[in-house]
């Protein structure tokens, strides 16, 4: 009889562990839906799976099931953070991979908690329209935003993201990238029903959506203005090993400047995150100079620049040559903070070290160039460039959608990040982050201009169409003459509280339910 029960106990540990595996496995595919591959489809089967696995899966197995699902999602999905402390941050390897895998692993948290959530909600663990359409939906939803702000938040990979080349993308301008989430969600749900030989009629929801999605565009409230604004965006490509050398200050400078000098006939010259890799007091000589090249030629360069207020750092976008409008004058460059944009979101480790007391002495990689910035100001008014009003975003900032839509109004007309990848090498991490750029210009309804050390640079459409870039890894600079528009999306009129309400309310009728049957 104990040779039996053993060799059940056995048998269950391997089936559990095979679960483990298989949960890894397709969270681990799920990186083949974003940049560089876009095979959008992957995400949906992929989650589709994993749930059909959990079904039957009380709340503590169920938690652990998506961790592993989780845990593959982001070991591979964001394994170019790796690069960053192996390359530059100076850890040994096994540290790296030690701390990249830390970090996965609290990522994976989030899809846990969906699950732990999903199997105590619904005790008799039976697939149904409501558990898999309604609840589950709504649970990935609130912890993949909560993923987006616990902590100052990571809301790298959501599963929206995976739409951004997918026949879905169209939505976004209603629902954004959040509201895509739903929606992947929603169809694993209705596939892992299907997987159960259930309702195989829900099938039906995949013409629904794909119907919607054709729609949404014939219905938009973007229209052309008829006017454009011709941009020129500098990529120098300076080597990360170079950029905050002291002696490679002056040749940095001259560099942007000489690619720049072909191109002032464009409206707007773009030159990207701290170009200018040196605070302002430290190159006023070179300012002066930018600033009356840039007025006698009836043009605006936008550089990422350090400015300094109040004895405080601060990772910035400032403004030469023409402000309001064309003109001729040519004034020495004044930095007040006026037509300034200062990085509000900052990327720990970065740009500012938590506990820095703590971590600081461990290592270089805690103590990388510039990790000190202050941080400002959460809504600043739009840069101004020859008259046209330009909503910033410096390079991680670009991830969180409600403080970019916050920042666009109807005279905006043009989006802008600017970036340095350089970090992150021939990684999958700068595809990624433009794949993110796209999403906002789809949510805003406006066009987005990119321009960064060494890739992507590129100009983006309102519909999140890549228009013109440049290759990665060389220098060159980007022209492109845009078309203007004006309207608001419903994103950005509405964002995403009422998806936020929407899901709140079905985890708290979760609640209620369970209260019943108990």
């Amino acid at each position: 009889m104990l040779t039996k029960i053993r060799a059940f106990a056995q048998q269950k540990s391997r089936l559990s562990a095979l679960r483990l595996v298989l949960a890894f496995i397709l969270g681990a595919s799920t990186a083949l839906s974003f940049a560089p591959y876009s095979l959008w489809i992957i995400y949906p089967v992929a989650m589709a799976l994993a749930l059909w696995l959990s079904g039957s899966l009380g709340p503590k197995v169920s938690f652990f099931h998506w961790l592993s699902f989780g845990f593959g999602c982001f070991a591979v999905g964001i394994s170019w953070v790796h690069v960053s402390m192996d390359t530059f941050g100076g850890l040994p390897l096994a540290a790296s991979v030690g701390l990249m895998a830390l970090l996965a692993l609290y990522l994976a948290l989030y899809p846990a908690l969906t699950g732990l959530g999903l199997a105590w909600l619904t005790p008799t663990n039976t697939p149904s329209l409501w558990r898999n359409l309604l609840l589950f939906p709504a649970l990935w939803v609130l912890t993949e935003w909560a993923r987006g702000w616990v902590m100052t938040g990571f809301p790298w990979i959501w599963a929206g993201y995976s739409q951004t080349q997918g026949p879905l993308k169209e939505l976004a301008s209603i629902i954004g990238a959040l509201g895509l989430s739903f929606l992947i969600a929603m169809l694993a749900g209705a596939l892992a029903l299907c997987f159960s030989k259930r309702y195989k009629s829900l099938l039906i929801l995949l013409p629904i959506i794909a119907a919607a999605a054709w729609v949404t565009p014939k219905l938009t409230q973007i229209k052309p203005t008829g006017e454009s604004v011709k941009v020129a965006l500098v990529q120098g490509n300076i080597p990360q090993s170079m950029k905050w050398e002291p002696e490679a200050l002056w040749p940095t400078l001259l560099k942007y400047m000489d690619l720049s000098r072909e191109h002032f006939d464009a409206d707007i010259i773009v030159w990207p995150e701290a170009a200018i890799p040196a605070p302002e007091s430290m190159v006023q000589d070179f300012l002066d100079n930018a600033n009356k090249v840039a007025n006698l030629n009836h043009t605006s360069i936008i550089t990422g620049i350090i400015s300094r207020q109040h004895d405080e750092f601060y990772n910035s976008l400032i403004v030469l040559g023409n402000h309001n409008q064309k003109q001729q004058d040519t004034p020495d460059y004044e930095s007040d903070g006026s037509n300034q944009f200062k990085k509000h979101h900052l990327l720990p480790i970065g740009e500012f070290v938590p506990f820095e007391a703590l971590l600081r002495p461990i290592a270089p990689f805690f103590n990388l160039p510039m990790s000190s910035f202050a941080r400002g100001d959460y809504q600043q008014p739009n840069l101004s460039a020859v008259g046209h009003k330009i909503a910033p975003a410096i390079c991680y900032e670009i991830a969180f959608p409600e403080q970019l839509r916050d920042s666009v109004n109807l005279g905006t007309d043009l989006l802008l990040t600017v970036s340095n990848d350089a970090w992150f090498g021939s990684s999958n991490g700068p595809l990624q982050h433009m794949e993110i750029a796209q999403m906002r210009a789809i949510e805003l309804g406006r066009p987005l201009v990119r321009a960064t050390n060494n890739g992507v640079t590129a100009v983006v459409d309102e519909q999140g169409n890549i228009t013109a870039a440049l290759p990665q890894f060389e220098t060159g600079v980007l022209s492109a003459t845009i078309p203007l528009v004006t309207g608001q999306t419903w994103f950005a009129k509405i964002g995403q509280t009422p998806l936020l309400l929407l899901c709140g309310a079905l985890l708290l009728l979760g609640f209620i339910r369970r209260k019943k049957q108990q």
